[in-house]
């Protein structure tokens, strides 16, 4: 059981990084030009790693209820998977979503 939990913590680190690269690459194929895609595609994960590392994450510099909490990953998760989809990438969003769907019932039942 140690390795499944570890696993799913595993799985967060990854999906936290999808977040970053959905982002990332909604921002350059959205923008208009070179610039608006530069700060489009570096700031949009930047915005998003911000507002993790200060509400979301274990050391989170800004300490909030849980449901605020889960509220904010939700928001951000949500995102990240929207922006996969409208740049057209159906199947990656649609597995984005169930990978995330899946970790947080772990994360539940197991109390992570």
């Amino acid at each position: 059981m140690i390795v499944m939990k570890a696993a799913n913590l595993g799985l967060r680190f990854l999906l936290e990084l999808c977040i970053l690269a959905s982002l990332s690459y909604w921002g350059f194929h959205v923008g208009k030009g070179g610039l608006l895609k530069g700060v489009l595609g570096i700031g949009t994960p930047l915005l998003a790693a911000i507002l993790w590392g200060m509400f979301v994450s274990p050391k989170a510099s800004i300490t909030v209820s849980q449901p605020l909490q889960f509220f904010i990953e939700l928001v951000i998760f949500a995102v990240a998977i929207i922006a996969l989809y409208v740049t057209g990438k159906h199947s990656l969003a649609i597995c984005f979503a169930l990978f995330y769907i899946l970790h947080r019932i772990l994360k539940f039942l197991w109390d992570q």
